[in-house]
C-alpha cells in the first residue's frame, strides 16, 4: 500500500465518560489490502470500520468493511453508526440519508437530529428471525456450563438464536445482578457458539419492563477479545427476541439496550421498530457518538 490511511477513534453508544465502544474508522480506505485492514483491527484490539468507494452500479453511496483481530465480519452496526457519524463530522454527507453496502446486504443510514458531539445517527437492520436452539436440552447445559451458572440462574423465558445480520444467542437471566456477576469459560465459547450456529452469547436481563430497559452482556465466538462494551447487531437482535416473546411492544417505541456495564465501559443503544400498515418490517438502531481520542496515520 503506498498511500497512507488515518486511523480515527470513536467511540459509539457511550452512556456516560468512559463508555461506549471504541472503534477505530477510516474514511479513506481505498487502495487497502484485506491484510492492511486486519491489521487496523489487530493494532486498536477492536472492531474497525472501513469506508470504500462503491462498485460501479452498485446504487450505493459507500461501501463498508469490518474487521475484527481475528477475521473480517459481514456487518458490524456500533462501526456503522460510527464511520457514518465520522462522514459527517468530516464533511463528506451532502444528505441526511445514505445507503451503504456491507458484506451482509444494504444497509440504510439516516441524520436524525443533531446534538453537541454532531450527528445523531441511525442505521437499519431487517426485520429478525429468531428460533429456538438445535438440540435445546444439550444447548442449555452446555451454555449454562459456558457462563458458569446454573437453571436457577435463567429467566422462565426460552434460549434462542436471533439474527438480523449476524446469529446471536439470547440468554435470558433473572436479574441484572446475575448478569452482572457472570465470569464466562471463555475457552468453551467457540466450541459451544460453533455447534449451536451462533457469532456469539448474548445474555440479558430485564432492568424496567415498563420503559422497555434490558441490560446485557455480548461474548463473542471468536474476535479476538472476550466481551464487547456494546454491540448494535445483537442488540437489533434481541429487539426481535423480546417482540417474539411479548416483551416489548410493537410500535415505534424506543427500546433501550444497556451494555458495558462490568467492563467499565456503560453503553447505551436505542433500537425503534420500524412499522409500516401495522407489521413490523425491520428497526432503527443508534446511540451517541463521539471522538475518544485522534490518532495519528496508519500504512
Amino acid at each position: 500500500m503506498s498511500l497512507r490511511h488515518q486511523v480515527e477513534l470513536v467511540s459509539v453508544f457511550a452512556a456516560g465518560p468512559g463508555g461506549g465502544n471504541p472503534a477505530p474508522i477510516v474514511i479513506d480506505a481505498a487502495g487497502m489490502s484485506d491484510a492492511d485492514m486486519q491489521a487496523v483491527a489487530q493494532r486498536y484490539g477492536h472492531e474497525s470500520g472501513f469506508v470504500l468507494p462503491t462498485a460501479p452500479g452498485s446504487h450505493c453511496d459507500y461501501e463498508f468493511r469490518f474487521w475484527v483481530p481475528n477475521h473480517e465480519m459481514s456487518m458490524c452496526g456500533h462501526a456503522t453508526v460510527g464511520a457514518v457519524w465520522l462522514l459527517h463530522q468530516n464533511g463528506r454527507l451532502h444528505r441526511d440519508r445514505l445507503t451503504i453496502q456491507t458484506r451482509s446486504g444494504q444497509v440504510a443510514a439516516r441524520i436524525t437530529g443533531h446534538t453537541n458531539q454532531g450527528a445523531a445517527v441511525e442505521i437499519s437492520q431487517p426485520v429478525g428471525r429468531v428460533e429456538a436452539l438445535p438440540q435445546p436440552q444439550l444447548s442449555q447445559d452446555e451454555i449454562l456450563d459456558a457462563l458458569g451458572i446454573g437453571r436457577a440462574q435463567l429467566a422462565p423465558l426460552p434460549i434462542q438464536n436471533a439474527c438480523t445480520s449476524r446469529v446471536k444467542t439470547l440468554v435470558p437471566l433473572s436479574s441484572p445482578a446475575v448478569l452482572d456477576a457472570l465470569e464466562p469459560r471463555f475457552d468453551k465459547i467457540e466450541a459451544l457458539c460453533e455447534r449451536i450456529g451462533s457469532t456469539g452469547l448474548y445474555p440479558y436481563a430485564t432492568f424496567d419492563a415498563a420503559r422497555q430497559i434490558f441490560d446485557a452482556r455480548q461474548f463473542p465466538r471468536a474476535s479476538g477479545y472476550p466481551e464487547d462494551a456494546a454491540t448494535g447487531i445483537a442488540a437489533s437482535a434481541l429487539s426481535f427476541g423480546l417482540l417474539a416473546n411479548g416483551m416489548v411492544e410493537a410500535s415505534t417505541r424506543t427500546i433501550t439496550v444497556r451494555q458495558g456495564r462490568a467492563m467499565k465501559r456503560p453503553s447505551q443503544i436505542s433500537v425503534r421498530f420500524s412499522v409500516e400498515s401495522g407489521r413490523v418490517d425491520g428497526c432503527w438502531l443508534g446511540g451517541p457518538v463521539g471522538f475518544e481520542t485522534r490518532i495519528g496515520a496508519s500504512s
